[in-house]
């Protein structure tokens, strides 16, 4: 095509951004300051473990990921969880509660007030919203009640966003379930319609299962850098910076590197882009850091011998409203194969998140013994002898897509219009799910040309 690309970032959106490029036949060229590609997504196995620094796992939620990993072929398996990921728990109270899936578990269940039993039953008759800015807590209240906000909506938001459902904004935080109100009129009503409408080859690609690779989610790192090949991969470009010469893009890092490109695109988040891109307009920048991120504290905890309740399940969730200082537990080993020692378990637990962003600053013995603490408690196990326990903390984990969101999309569209050949993709727009990933590096891919 004539063009030279350079694609800032090899985390699993550059990545994808590469190898889609690598297919349409263009040059390019893939800069990471870390000596490593994949970003956050880094699979570990120790002690007859296999557990992940970063996400654990991922949804089929856009036909994008699923081809993506056809295409990949023999270089990497998908692995579809077991069904047990279908069950979810809530804790309330002093116990795990399943989060019902039916209507007749809904009637049954404690985790939602009579109240609201009875009045989800007019949910179908209830007007769609008119603020494009609602806040997700504002739309759950107006068309569930609050017991539906507390015990089901916010622990899925702590699960998904380790965020608040009182500053989230609906249409950009989860534009699905927006637009399934704005187009059918009602959630319950909505599904059932969109359930029965016709799909293609295509759509059918989203399964929504819950999945990893064999071996971990580095398998699909490693995947892709096989594909687009180590040479056009540059690590460790610290000190990275992006400059304009005329209608070129000069990259330089702190090594000497310096060579012009046509086009840019960037996969990095949004409080890194200053300094990546020094030439960029003060108004701009500041509305697209506006937008918050998640700190968070995640930590692995294996079992060679699991003594605790059976944990037949993907994970419990904690909702805010329980005061407890874990945000939610996933039971890997549970619904992915060899993950821990037969008979054993291997645990990932959250702290931390926007509504207790200081958890990411407490030192390792403190976060051990909260949730040594909690998981005794919860998992009602008599003793505490794990034998893994790992601790990532991570500062930028979770972007929050809240009320600063129309701003900020507008501020990066004036920035792309403005400075031909920049494109602005990563987190800063279009989902955080490792398929939102996928599905956006393919479109970045297709920007080029």
């Amino acid at each position: 095509m004539g063009k030279k690309v350079a694609v800032i970032g090899a985390g699993l959106t550059g990545l994808t951004t590469a190898f889609y490029l690598k297919k349409k036949g263009v040059s390019f060229q893939v800069f990471e300051q870390a000596n490593h590609v994949g970003g956050v997504i880094q699979t570990v196995e120790k002690d007859g473990f296999i557990y992940e620094n970063g996400p654990s796992t991922g949804v089929l939620g856009q036909p994008e990921a699923a081809d993506l990993i056809e295409e990949l072929g023999d270089a990497c398996e998908l692995e579809i969880a077991d069904e047990d990921a279908k069950n979810r728990w809530i804790w309330k109270g002093d116990r795990w509660h399943a989060l019902p899936s039916g209507l007749g578990g809904g009637i049954s269940t404690p985790l939602f007030s009579w109240h609201d039993k009875i009045r989800i039953l007019g949910e179908p008759f209830r007007k769609p919203g008119t603020d494009p800015n609602e806040s997700l807590a504002h739309l759950v209240r107006r068309r569930m009640g609050e017991s539906f906000l507390k015990y089901a909506v916010d622990p899925f938001i702590l699960g998904i966003y380790s965020g608040d459902p009182e500053k989230l904004v609906v249409k950009y935080a989860l534009p699905k379930l927006y637009n399934l109100e704005q187009k059918y009129g009602s959630f319950i009503g909505g599904s059932m319609k969109k359930a029965k409408e016709p799909k293609t080859d295509w759509d059918k690609k989203a399964t929504r299962q819950v999945f990893s690779m064999n071996g971990g989610l580095k398998s699909l790192i490693q995947a892709l850098e096989l594909k687009i090949g180590s040479e056009n991969i540059r690590l460790k470009s610290t000190g990275l910076t992006v400059s304009k010469d005329g209608e070129k893009f000069i990259v330089a890092d702190g090594s000497g590197f310096k060579e012009p490109f046509d086009e840019v695109i960037s996969t990095v988040g949004g409080h890194a882009l200053r300094k990546l891109f020094p030439f960029l307009p003060e108004q701009q920048l500041q509305k697209i850091e506006a937008m918050t991120y998640a700190k968070v504290v995640q930590v692995s905890v294996g079992f060679n011998k699991w003594e605790g309740i059976p944990i037949k399940a993907f994970g419990g969730l904690v909702p805010f409203h329980e005061k407890r200082d874990v945000l939610g537990v996933l039971f890997l080993s549970s619904f992915l194969k060899n993950r821990a020692p037969e008979g054993g378990a291997l645990l990932s637990t959250f702290l931390g998140g926007v509504r207790r962003p200081g958890m990411v600053d407490l030192p390792d013995d403190k976060i051990k013994k909260l949730v040594e603490k909690e998981l005794k408690f919860m998992m009602q196990l008599t003793k505490w002898e794990p034998d893994l326990l790992v601790i990532n903390r991570y500062q930028h984990a979770i972007p929050q897509y809240s009320f600063e969101s129309a701003d900020r999309l507008a501020a990066i569209d004036e920035l792309e219009n403005t400075h031909k050949g920049l494109i602005l993709g990563g987190n800063i727009r279009d989902g955080i799910g490792m398929a939102d990933r996928m599905k956006q590096g393919r479109g970045l891919s297709e920007r080029v040309g």
